[in-house]
């Protein structure tokens, strides 16, 4: 089974499905798909051909295609279960499925990339008033996540002794709090999960820094 996945560095979507990958230990060809304003390769022909979304990421299997990381990430976990992203109890795996859903459903996409070109380019935001709405979804989510992460049984990560669908997702948010200076204080058990998986492999291998391409 051949597998590319077209993602852009800096994707948040895209790191999601780099760190599945990784911590998989699948292998993926990698294909860039600069989504930078100006750049704007997502809106290509080919690239739309192949996503009509003309959204990062996208993975093609054996010459099949499909959008949507956090879809791609529950079929990688069903064609290679092991090592398991999912908690083996039932109820479990529900709240690290609605974990990860607050970040992919709800706080990523009012920070993306078209949202704040419509802010701008419709609405005359600027760019301290985005940056305000950028951080202000962050806080949202994260308030309600460090409560539930504070409720979690003790243990090394958010569901168990290994990270799974919500750090998965929690990591690339947190990437994206601190490029617009969000103040991470008030989130200490997040924090704490989170700095813990970036000193895993997987979750550097993964890293924007660790793919993004030479000057």
């Amino acid at each position: 089974m051949k597998m590319k996945l077209y993602d852009y560095w800096r994707s948040s979507a895209a790191y999601r499905v780099r760190i599945a990958l990784a911590l998989k230990g699948l292998d993926v060809e990698r294909v860039p798909i600069s989504i930078f304003p100006g750049e704007d390769e997502q809106f290509g022909a080919t690239y739309k051909a192949k996503n009509p979304q003309m959204r990062v990421p996208t993975l093609e299997v054996d010459g099949k295609v499909s959008g949507q990381s956090m879809a791609i990430i529950e079929w990688l976990e069903e064609i290679h279960p092991a090592p398991a992203l999912l908690p083996s109890d039932p109820w479990k795996r529900l709240q690290a499925r609605a974990f990860a859903d607050v970040i992919a459903c709800d706080v990523h996409p009012l920070n993306n990339l078209a949202v704040l070109k419509k802010l701008r380019d419709e609405f005359s935001a600027d760019e301290e008033e985005i940056a305000d709405w950028y951080r202000d979804w962050i806080i949202r989510g994260f308030t309600a996540l460090e409560t539930t992460a504070q409720s979690l049984e003790p243990a090394q990560y958010l569901f168990g002794d290994q990270p799974g669908i919500a750090e998965i997702c929690l990591v690339p948010q947190v990437a994206n709090a601190h490029r617009y200076k969000t103040d991470l204080s008030p989130f200490p058990r997040l924090m704490e999960v989170e700095a813990r998986c970036r000193a895993l492999p997987a979750f550097i291998k993964a890293a924007p820094d660790s793919v993004k391409p030479a000057a």
